[in-house]
């Protein structure tokens, strides 16, 4: 047991940081911690972050104290983050069945558009987009439902990201969940930190892809796969 567990009064981030660091793994912005929080955990880390959001709006001289505007933002925001847009590093993946592929399926199978949020790691500011997920699967390869790539999705990208890392890290969590012969991913956002920031340039938009297997080898099979989404731009 870390020395911090024993303490009541240690602040329960401290308590999980160290529980990470015994066990030697990362604790980025984009990786998922759930194996380390114990239950009511979540909750009182909530607490915690409600207090250190009240201390940053107080040091922008906000007087939440006064404003009907932002009495409560302090604890919205927090429930925000750890409920909402930062979900996924504090929960753990959603449940996926996996079916054999009984019909031998071996054609190529692309799911998408699906609608993805995250934030950019960067500024914390919204990345909103699409994406298609193509697979070619072989007689071993394991079948999971549709809406699951959406689900798998939806979890990687519940976490402060950049959208590179975060293609990357969804094609490896669905090549484990289905060992398919080929897997294509694209993924196209904007970026806020873009649009609401800095240049302020509400047009652009960031299209990366990760291609595993076929779709590496075979240019045929990865313009079949290009052509046939539907992308709006």
């Amino acid at each position: 047991m870390n020395p911090a567990d024993d303490n009541e009064g240690t602040p329960v981030s401290i308590k999980i940081r160290e529980r990470i660091k015994a066990s030697r793994q990362r604790f980025h912005s984009n990786d998922n911690i759930a194996e380390f929080i114990r239950p009511g955990e979540l909750e009182a880390l909530l607490d915690e972050v409600t207090d250190k959001m009240r201390g940053v709006l107080d040091s922008m001289v906000i007087d939440t104290e006064n404003d009907h505007n932002t009495s409560d933002t302090a604890r919205r925001v927090a429930k925000m983050y750890l409920n909402e847009v930062f979900k996924g590093r504090y929960v753990k993946g959603p449940e996926v069945t996996e079916f054999p592929n009984a019909e031998h399926l071996n054609e190529l199978m692309i799911v998408g558009p699906i609608t993805v949020r995250s934030a950019c790691s960067h500024h914390f500011c919204p990345v909103i987009g699409q994406i298609w997920i193509g697979v070619l699967p072989n007689e071993h390869t394991n079948v999971i439902g549709l809406s699951k790539y959406a689900r798998l999705a939806e979890w990687i990208m519940g976490r402060p990201q950049i959208q590179e890392e975060a293609v990357v890290q969804l094609a490896d969590l669905i090549q484990e969940k289905t060992s398919p012969d080929g897997l294509a991913i694209v993924m196209e956002a904007s970026h806020f930190c873009m649009g609401w920031r800095g240049v302020k340039d509400m047009d652009s938009k960031m299209i990366n892809s990760v291609m595993r297997g076929v779709f590496l080898k075979d240019a045929n099979l990865r313009r079949e796969f290009l052509s046939l989404i539907p992308r709006k731009g």
